[in-house]
């Protein structure tokens, strides 16, 4: 499959067998980067695959594989060296690729710690090219340094490091344990010196700084290490056995009072707009350092926060790395087409005159949809200065965060005096049924639904995917032979299946591909798949914005199909307690909630559920387990502003401990909790006899007030 293939653009087979290709080329990567510290892919190259590999995990979460790269933080460790577990794992960085992306990310940590409207402090930093490294120091005295690894378990390069002497042997007045975490680098003066030394030698000659310096560390013989030019810049620490500082910005400055080397552009930022000042600062600077950077990191400064937001799989949340762009390519834009997608997405397709842009010939770009075609965004700020894109435009593309490029400009002077806007189609070019695109969403859909065969071969392929029925036997390839056939063209039909095969009206048997046992065999998974849990036939509708997650989220609040159906009926108006009560699922936010009442209540679209939900016996979902806290089984309701934790922390730890947390309040809640500004639940709260408590009060009835107040 070409590189340049859109993600928006592939079907689930497409996604299935790139996902395989792509796990292929990252692995290899990680490999080559990691342990043979000769690499093949350029930097960008490889930001470009794994978010690319990312993008389909998205999009298909049901093909993700088990052993996913996007798991995996650097390399499995080379058996070369003895392995160390780090007692604090060492992760990697989520990545921003342009100024939006830093504003989400600040948008994003505002919102987890119920800051919206307030202003963040952050540290931003340079990001070193070099080898990550943890020190370990024991009473102040170095004895162990263990490379990033696989983020879980590194290698002990304990003698090669203290060759360094950018490395402190000896700490005064550190904590009794300290670990001090930072990169080896080699300077471009000294990488050259030392080329030119290997080249007189015949020895290997190095392809760029950072290769040499994780090749000099990685030395069996640590004479050799020492005689290489190797620094190493310290920006952040592991275990410590007691704080160092309250903010990241001083604990950078307590790593200078114990003798590291800190990076002197390291500054502290008050929001999103100084960190993007302070990134164009640096890269205005980036040509004329001695070492290389491909970017700049930027860490929440306050470092309670910094507990709060916690940790993803892979990544902090309370750090981006903001990477510098990769090459940029000037072509003409032929032709503008539309595609549609699994969930009736019109989305744009620019097809270029192919062009070489970072060493990779692309001939198809992303134009994401109506809004950047025009030259706006979402919020209706403009793009480009506001110049639309047209077909016949000499347009610049560049490739950075994803292989699918962009189109970053229009060259406005090349564009022909006969040239004319862009019509976005206002039906959709599969079935020619309306699209409509409604208020608040950036994306026209389809509104054909299952009679559009772009949505309905991509649907039904979604309904017998692994997170959703998973019927052994029936995958892609037979679901778009059974669709061409006219034999399945809605989910009900594949339970259908068995019984036209003995009527003798569809006999499988006489396929291309199938024999009687192969159908038996078909027939008999499918039967297995009637009785089906509710989270996994929610899941396999294929309703837009409900994932796996929030499926088990509705099972888990609903428990019956039955219960779960007349409460999106009584959600129609988009209030009302039913409503309330799906917005207070935590996890369930305002779009996705609507996404779900309107499946329910677009006639065609539950035609389709109910004619399903007819052929199955869809299991309720069991009651949680006992957790033996205070307020197990009690519902609650959370009004006002919460000035401790924020509302989404409020809902999990409330969740967490058996409790049901409501939006609206009736005779059946056990406690309102009601922070500044809360009005009419309380005093409903007063009226019915509901108990109200502070947040504080809260808390200490679920024991968690010095936790918070900690912070």
């Amino acid at each position: 499959m070409s590189e340049d293939y859109s993600v928006e653009l592939l079907n689930a087979i497409e996604a299935e067998k790139e996902l395989l290709r792509l796990d292929k080329i990252l692995n290899q990567a990680n490999s080559d980067y990691y342990i043979k510290d000769a690499p093949i892919l350029s930097d960008s190259e490889y930001d470009d695959l794994k978010k690319r590999n990312l993008d389909i995990e998205l999009r298909f979460p049901t093909l993700k594989l088990e052993n996913s790269v996007s798991n995996k933080v650097g390399a499995k460790p080379s058996d070369t060296f003895k392995k160390i577990k780090h007692s604090v794992r060492m992760l990697s960085l989520a990545n921003a690729f342009d100024e939006q992306d830093v504003k989400d990310f600040d948008i994003r940590v505002k919102k987890f710690l119920g800051n919206e409207g307030k202003v963040i402090s952050y540290v931003a930093e340079p990001k070193i090219d070099g080898l990550s490294l943890s020190l370990r120091y024991i009473n102040g005295e170095l004895v162990q340094a263990t490379t990033r690894g696989d983020g879980e378990v590194g290698e002990n390069v304990t003698a090669n490091a203290k060759t360094i002497s950018d490395i402190p042997k000896n700490i005064s007045n550190a904590p009794e344990i300290l670990e001090i975490r930072g990169e080896v680098y080699m300077s471009l003066v000294d990488f050259n010196k030392l080329n030119a030394k290997q080249e007189k030698k015949n020895a290997k000659i190095f392809a760029n700084p950072r290769n040499a310096a994780a090749g000099s560390l990685r030395q069996l013989n640590c004479k050799i290490t020492e005689s290489r030019p190797l620094k190493f810049y310290a920006y952040a620490w592991g275990e410590v056995s007691s704080p160092i500082a309250n903010k990241q910005f001083d604990a950078i400055k307590k790593l200078e009072e114990f003798g590291f080397s800190t990076n002197n552009m390291t500054k502290r930022c008050s929001g999103h707009e100084e960190l993007i000042s302070h990134y164009k600062y640096i890269s205005n600077k980036r040509a004329d350092l001695d070492y290389d950077i491909d970017g700049v990191v930027y860490k929440v400064d306050d470092l309670s926060f910094q507990d709060r937001l916690g940790f993803r799989s892979t990544t902090p949340r309370w750090a981006i790395a903001h990477k510098f762009p990769a090459e940029v390519g000037q072509t003409w834009l032929e032709a503008i087409e539309i595609q549609v997608g699994r969930t009736g997405a019109l989305s744009p397709v620019a097809r270029l005159k192919p062009v070489n842009v970072g060493g990779v010939v692309v001939s198809n770009a992303t134009l994401h949809n109506e809004d950047y075609i025009k030259g706006v965004d979402s919020k209706g700020e403009l793009l480009r200065n506001g110049i639309d894109i047209r077909e016949g435009d000499w347009v610049f593309v560049y490739r950075a965060g994803d292989v699918i490029p962009k189109i970053s400009d229009v060259d406005i002077s090349k564009r022909s005096s006969k040239s004319k806007p862009y019509l976005f189609p206002s039906f959709c070019p599969e079935c020619n049924n309306r699209s409509e695109r409604i208020k608040g969403d950036s994306v026209a859909r389809c509104t054909g639904g299952m009679t559009c065969p772009a949505q309905a071969v991509q649907g039904l392929a979604h309904f017998v995917s692994r997170g959703a029925f998973d019927i052994d036997g029936l995958g892609n390839k037979q679901i778009e032979q059974f669709y061409e056939l006219g034999w399945v063209k809605e989910p009900s039909d594949i339970f259908k299946l068995k019984l036209r095969y003995e009527k003798g009206l569809k006999r499988l048997e006489n396929r291309d591909g199938w024999g009687q046992r192969s159908a038996n065999n078909l027939f008999n998974a499918i039967e297995e798949k009637r009785k089906i849990p509710l989270n996994r036939f929610l899941y396999a509708l294929g309703i837009r914005h409900l994932g796996e997650t929030s499926a088990a989220l509705l099972a888990k609040r609903y428990k019956s199909f039955e219960t779960l159906k007349q409460s999106m009926d009584e959600a129609y108006s988009f209030s009302g307690d039913s409503w309330d009560e799906l917005l207070s699922i935590d996890g369930v936010g305002d779009i996705l909630a609507r996404a779900i009442v309107e499946a329910f209540e677009n006639s065609s679209q539950r035609k389709i559920i109910d004619k399903l939900a007819d052929e199955l016996d869809i299991e309720s979902e069991l009651e949680v387990l006992s957790t033996g806290s205070a307020i197990e089984g009690m519902i609650v309701v959370f009004t006002g502003s919460l000035e401790i934790m924020s509302r989404s922390e409020a809902k999990i730890s409330a969740e967490r401990l058996g409790a049901k947390v409501s939006g609206s309040v009736s005779k059946k809640t056990n406690f309102v909790i009601a922070g500044p500004g809360s009005g009419s639940k309380s005093k409903k709260a007063l009226e019915l006899g509901v108990k109200v408590l502070t947040e504080t009060e809260w808390l200490d009835l679920i024991n968690l007030s010095n936790e918070f107040n900690a912070n």
